[in-house]
């Protein structure tokens, strides 16, 4: 989480996630895009193979310029509210290490990425300019804290704690190896709505059946209305059904949860706003599963979830996985 990952600039990130999916044996390999994959062989004859996937990147904005004042202007690296920056502090990644700084915006006019600006304490254009280049990338500075009840208070949990759940996935599998070979597939520029990483890293593996790890909207959040029934911290993870999800993979999903007594909530929708959205129609096509890890403040320097949810939807994924044998079909 402390790992300095806007859309686009993951590598920091993905540093982690290879240096974690190595130590646990598993093959690892990169691509252009900048995303990881990590693959565990199992046991069985053959080449079915399912994919986790989880993005490494977080909202965030780019240096555009700086003005005569010293303060830099910007834009925006996602969707995401301008809202949720201004007052906040910043980190800009630099190629001579790290810049600090806080959002703020001009006096006049309705708030806008256009008024936003950051002040890194520059004098002037030259001296903000020798600090940091247009397409510096910036991030929120919310450094991770434990609260009360296992709850986690943190920038970048959307969606760390999916790529977090995907390694202790992996982790577990590769101890003991499921029937299926799996892959992990840490995408980039998910927050974009591009998915490239995660259509890219689809086309390379070419798995029959992907699940995605990411979070979702708590509804016991002020003014957040539940996104589905139990849909809160504490409540467990979702699983998504919809025209993008296989019924095969949601239902077998649903399915595991009830025999393992796992609670879940179901959410439901046209569209996922994952990496799904993209992957369901790589190559012949995948059987497409999403499970979500609940979260408040989505898009924040203070987006907050629960661990016993985080760990429920590691379960739930690896139970799943191990259902799967060599009469498993997703066809319909």
């Amino acid at each position: 989480m402390r790992a300095h990952g806007a859309s686009g600039y993951e590598d920091a990130v993905q540093a982690v996630v290879r240096r974690e999916a190595e130590a646990m044996g598993a093959e690892v390999r990169a691509d252009v895009l900048g995303a990881t994959t990590a693959i565990v062989r199992g046991t069985a004859d053959g080449d079915r193979m399912l994919a986790l996937f989880a993005h490494a990147d977080q909202v965030g904005m780019v240096v555009r310029d700086a003005g005569d004042d010293g303060l830099l202007s910007v834009a925006k690296l996602a969707n995401w509210s301008p809202a949720a920056a201004r007052g906040q502090r910043v980190r800009i990644d630099t190629r001579a290490g790290e810049v600090r700084g806080v959002a703020v915006a001009l006096p006049d006019g309705e708030l806008s990425w256009e008024v936003l600006r950051i002040d890194i304490g520059a004098t002037g254009k030259d001296e903000a300019l020798a600090l940091v280049r247009p397409g510096d990338p910036i991030v929120l500075d919310g450094p991770p804290l434990a609260l009360p009840n296992g709850r986690v208070l943190s920038a970048a949990l959307d969606d760390r704690i999916g790529v977090f759940a995907a390694l202790d996935v992996l982790r577990r599998l590769a101890a003991d190896p499921p029937a299926w070979d799996v892959a992990l597939a840490v995408s980039g520029q998910e927050e974009t709505g591009t998915h490239g990483g995660a259509r890219l890293a689809a086309e390379h593996l070419r798995p029959e059946v992907a699940i995605v790890l990411e979070v979702t909207y708590a509804g016991d959040a002020p003014g957040m209305e539940p996104w589905g029934g139990g849909v809160r911290l504490g409540g467990g993870p979702t699983v998504f059904r919809g025209p993008v999800v296989s019924p095969i993979v949601g239902d077998g999903l649903l399915a595991v949860a009830a025999e393992a007594g796992i609670t879940v909530a179901i959410e439901a929708g046209q569209a996922t706003h994952t990496d799904a959205d993209d992957v369901f129609t790589t190559g012949a096509g995948v059987a497409c599963g999403i499970v979500c890890v609940p979260l408040r403040y989505m898009h924040s320097a203070g987006e907050i979830v629960q661990l016993s949810d985080v760990n429920a939807a590691s379960q739930l994924v690896e139970a799943y996985v191990r259902t799967l044998t060599a009469e498993t079909s997703f066809l319909r």
